[in-house]
């Protein structure tokens, strides 16, 4: 920044995973997160409609894109060659990010914890990865994660337990929430004092896994927000930015009808096939195990022994039979408990990819993909067959009604109808969107179609948007801001222009700007994704794919 310039922050984007208006309006009637609230208070608030699909590894890049995921061509936590499957990076998203625009005019930035950053670009300024990043990840510029550690102590990606370790109370495992959180703010903190910013971006995770791990305890929502409010405190007060934004990738909130197996409902119509010999649904706990024996790969193949009990499972002799029977012996527990994951997932059964016409890869991704011949390695479905068998489906998919009489799904259609973009051929074929986000919807064959949900406390597509500061119009109201408008919005409240390839929109809370041909992103099909075995170790604990 030059001698004239004010040295203050130009603006600060805080993060909320999972944020949304009826969480914080409970918190604020309770008189709890009062900085929050004050800067909420202090200019425009208002829902965010999020993406389909609203969850991390896709929303958030279209977020700080400000593109759809047929744009930058993240659809979920995994992307697929044909059947096989890989953990998403950084480098999975094919378009410029808000900082590297704010880099092509000379502006600098700190990125602290931000989802799917690993490998971090290298701009003006400082970048720690986050969310789907090993644990240790690369940082910009290099040994800053060091420095961090050395300046504010202990710094972690991912929570020192796992999920299912019994030996951790519950009590323990808020506290580690909150130590993760008060590490976000205390590296950012360091380092928007090191680098003295032009853009600062702190996500907060925490307060969207509290409900994964905890459904709705409200005293743990409310302990994991109030450790995220103190940490906004700090930031505020240290830097004082000129403009501050809030914004998160979807909201919050109970699932409170039956959970939908779309597979065992594909199976019964003819669409999907079965086996027991395959790897199976994306799942981060095969990966965990390879990784952990010193294997830096992102997928997962059947070992001797997990092909040997897919083999036994073909004739009968399944986890499941066995173990009803050591249930009788009462040693049921023990079993599950030190089954190998791999063995216990290739004696299940799992969608044959290859043999079906059509099924859904991974939950997540909401919708289902056709097996099409000349696009898939072993399509089943001719091209020109495509449209009718297509359309039949989505008539098929309309049609399901829950136990209580009312659709399962708020809208099924095309997948052209939400994405478009150079990289749409990695998405689903069809989009299924639960009615009201009230169906758990699982990619397993599990015997039943309807049953209790898995989550009773998962994704909403309205979010949070705040903007105060300079420049800011607190008098201006839109009840239609969506994800997309982010990036665009802080672009133009910084006197900048927007890419034109954007699909959001300036909000009126700030003056537009002209829309520029930025030089277009530079693909690199040659990388390759997480290195490190410790963020499949965690991610396994988060039930985002079955």
């Amino acid at each position: 920044m030059s001698a004239e310039q004010d040295d203050r922050m130009e603006a600060l984007l805080i993060g909320i995973d999972a944020g949304c208006l009826p969480v914080l309006e409970k918190l604020w009637d309770e008189g709890r997160l009062e900085n929050l609230e004050a800067v909420c208070r202090g200019g425009v608030c208002e829902p965010l409609e999020s993406q389909i699909p609203p969850w991390t590894p896709s929303a958030w890049p279209s977020m700080y894109t400000g593109v759809n995921p047929g744009k930058h061509g993240v659809f979920g936590f995994v992307d697929y060659d044909g059947y096989d499957w890989r953990v998403v990076t950084g480098d999975s998203v094919k378009e410029h990010s808000l900082w590297t625009l704010l880099d092509h005019h000379g502006m600098s930035s700190v990125v602290v914890n931000v989802p799917v950053t690993h490998p971090p670009d290298e701009i003006d300024g400082a970048v720690i990865p986050g969310f789907i990043a090993p644990e240790d990840p690369p940082c910009h510029p290099e040994g800053v994660l060091e420095e961090v550690r050395e300046a504010i102590g202990e710094y972690r990606v991912y929570p020192a337990y796992a999920r299912d370790d019994q030996e951790w109370t519950d009590e323990e495992r808020m506290g580690e929430y909150e130590t993760l959180t008060r590490m976000r703010g205390e590296a950012f903190d360091y380092l928007a004092e090191q680098h003295e910013p032009d853009f600062g971006f702190l996500q907060f995770q925490k307060t969207d896994t509290v409900f994964h791990e905890f459904g709705g305890d409200w005293e743990k929502i409310r302990r994991v927000y109030e450790a995220m409010d103190e940490q906004v405190g700090r930031i505020l007060e240290n830097h004082d930015p000129k403009r501050v934004f809030v914004a998160s990738d979807h909201g919050m909130g109970p699932y409170e009808k039956e959970e939908f197996r779309v597979n065992e409902f594909l199976r019964e119509a003819g669409y999907v096939e079965a086996t027991q010999g395959g790897k199976g649904m994306p799942s981060w706990n095969p990966i965990r195990n390879q990784l952990r024996e010193g294997n830096d790969d992102d997928t997962w193949e059947p070992s001797l022994t997990e092909k040997v009990a897919a083999g036994l499972a073909k004739v009968g002799i399944t986890t499941k039979r066995v173990g009803s029977g050591l249930d009788k012996l009462g040693l049921q527990d023990m079993a599950e408990r030190y089954a190998p994951d791999g063995v216990v997932r290739t004696a299940s059964t799992q969608v044959d990819f290859p043999e079906s016409k059509a099924y859904m890869r991974a939950r997540t991704e909401l919708g289902v993909r056709i097996n099409l011949q000349g696009r898939d390695p072993e399509g089943v479905v001719p091209q020109s067959e495509y449209e009718a068998v297509r359309d039949d489906l989505i008539e098929d998919l309309r049609d399901i009604e829950a136990p209580d009489g009312e659709p399962v799904f708020e809208e099924v259609g095309p997948s052209e109808k939400y994405f478009s973009g150079p990289y749409t051929d990695r998405a689903v074929d069809i989009v299924t969107v639960p009615n009201d986000f009230q169906h758990f919807l699982s990619a397993q064959l599990l015997g039943e179609q309807f049953d209790d949900p898995t989550e009773p406390w998962n994704h909403k597509l309205p979010g949070v948007f705040a903007a105060a500061g300079e420049g800011i119009d607190g008098d201006s109201v839109t009840d239609d801001a969506h994800l997309f408008d982010v990036a665009p919005t802080i672009l133009a409240a910084l006197g900048l222009p927007v890419s034109d390839r954007m699909d959001g929109r300036v909000l009126p809370h700030v003056e537009e700007t002209e829309a520029w041909n930025y030089p277009p992103y530079e693909v690199d099909e040659a990388s390759v994704s997480a290195e490190d075995a410790d963020v499949q170790d965690r991610l396994a604990d988060l039930g985002y794919l079955e």
